[in-house]
């Protein structure tokens, strides 16, 4: 089994759309989270990353470039894909990408029962618990973390 390739992709081109697509299926119709809620107006400005592997999109997240840091979203694996390393790779190579153009605060939500993944990778959480697509979130960075404090 070979490593899936990893490559930011244009909005909207055929692998962005792939892309939307997966998410689609991993938050709305897996996760339930409300339709309207999966797409918002930072996609339009966002950079998008797709993970191919055996010629199909089985891996997507977007990076927003805020004044603040970067926020690493929409974190999606397929179903049949998950457990391979996929999510951790997409996300050290977005990390990655956005530092070759000096980005180097990085800020993500993260489903509360996710913590530990994002935590193996250098984030800490911070603040209270809170809902976001019907689940419970915790607000994550990778900087800043000895001011990093749980609220609950």
């Amino acid at each position: 089994m070979s490593a899936p390739v990893i490559l930011p992709v244009p909005v909207f081109s055929l692998l962005s759309n792939a892309a939307f697509a997966l998410r689609r299926e991993v938050f709305v119709w897996e996760q339930k989270v409300p339709e309207e809620e999966e797409h918002d107006a930072y996609d339009i400005t966002a950079t998008h990353f797709v993970a191919i592997d055996a010629g199909e999109v089985v891996g997507t997240l977007r990076l927003i470039s805020l004044p603040e840091h970067t926020k690493i979203g929409r974190v999606a694996v397929r179903q049949a894909f998950r457990g391979r390393g996929i999510a951790q790779a997409m996300i050290v190579a977005a990390m990655d990408h956005a530092r070759a153009t000096g980005q180097d605060r990085f800020y993500l939500t993260a489903q509360s029962d996710k913590l530990g993944f994002y935590q193996r990778l250098g984030f800490v959480a911070f603040g209270p618990e809170f809902q976001d697509g019907g689940m419970p979130h915790r607000a994550m960075r990778d900087y800043d973390k000895d001011s990093a404090a749980l609220i609950d």
